[in-house]
């Protein structure tokens, strides 16, 4: 796998110059189904919405956030791929605003800015993938939503990394969420 660029440099060489620049003439859907943003996830994966097609919004990111998705997929999915030994896609990645209105999602959202994926990974439960997370990788967030520990493959697990051009570090924030509040990960799952 070929070093990924860090944010706040010149993206040159994993973003086109004419989409960094906004000056593309190819539509957005067209770039978002040929886009890869690293060896193993392309820009079409990680902006593609059921929910966006059947309400007929337009869910791709602006050069920004793809920016920060092609820093996602280097720094967090990738190595988590490598990790796990087999090919995954993630449940949700970028949402647009008029997306995350229509979710109920939080205005604040890291999904928002492309700096967040949900997972949920045939044959590995969610309380496994995020300890191997929480060991191995960085991460800004992972939070268990909807996760019944009885049921290990329950809910789905949301994976942020912070962007470092937004001069903030990532938190390694564990959290667990049951749709009506959060708590630690560590306290929940321990007891």
């Amino acid at each position: 796998m070929a070093p990924a660029q860090g944010l706040g440099q010149d993206p040159s060489s994993t973003i086109p110059r004419s989409l960094y620049q906004g000056r593309s003439r190819e539509p957005a859907a067209r770039r978002c189904r040929t886009m890869k943003l690293s060896e193993h996830f392309s820009l079409e994966e990680l902006c593609h919405s059921q929910t966006a097609a059947r309400h007929n919004i337009d869910n791709h990111p602006d050069p920004v956030a793809t920016e920060r998705l092609t820093y996602l997929a280097h720094h967090l999915l990738e190595p988590l791929r490598e990790r796990i030994g087999h090919p995954f896609s993630p449940t949700s990645g970028y949402r647009c605003p008029a997306l995350n209105r229509l979710l109920g999602s939080s205005g604040r959202s890291q999904h928002l800015c492309g700096e967040a994926v949900d997972l949920k990974i045939p044959g590995i439960g969610l309380h496994d993938l995020a300890g191997l997370i929480r060991r191995e990788l960085a991460f800004d967030q992972l939070i268990l939503e909807y996760h019944r520990p009885a049921e290990p493959e329950s809910g789905w697990l949301h994976c942020s990394l912070a962007d470092p051009a937004r001069g903030r570090a990532n938190r390694g924030q564990a959290l667990v969420f049951d749709g009506k509040s959060y708590r630690e990960m560590d306290d929940v799952l321990s007891g």
